[in-house]
């Protein structure tokens, strides 16, 4: 079994993560999904959630794609997930590009275009018009 893992705030879900999500399933048998807590969002990337981590939890464990949610906590926790997991391959969004090239030991590490149209700060900027 090919397992893939990926990373996020998944905030105002949109048709951009479900793609995401979708192309990161493609990669491999089953897809976990690392989302980062309300404590993270706010203490490490000055982030404030409209829905809370529980919420958004239950979003994303209702989609098809996604095999399990666990907790993002802080930056340093993709190396172990990686070992603890069992993954093959991690996947983020092309906006990362280069910065998780160290996991390149422990695992492929694919970098997807976003979607373009589409990005949950565009809905906020566009609710605030």
């Amino acid at each position: 079994m090919k397992r893939v893992i990926t990373y996020g705030t998944f905030d105002l879900l949109h048709y951009g993560h479900i793609e995401l999500l979708r192309r990161a399933k493609a990669l491999g048998d089953y897809l976990v999904v690392a989302l980062s807590t309300d404590e993270f969002n706010w203490n490490c990337k000055q982030k404030k959630c409209y829905f809370p981590y529980e919420e958004r939890k239950r979003m994303l464990e209702a989609i098809r794609y996604v095999d399990l949610v666990v907790p993002e906590e802080n930056w340093e926790q993709k190396a172990t997930d990686v070992e603890k997991y069992h993954i093959d391959t991690f996947v983020i969004g092309d906006d990362w590009s280069g910065k998780f090239d160290f996991l390149k030991e422990k695992c492929e590490v694919v970098y997807l275009p976003r979607t373009p149209e589409i990005s949950t700060t565009k809905i906020k900027r566009d609710l605030q018009k």
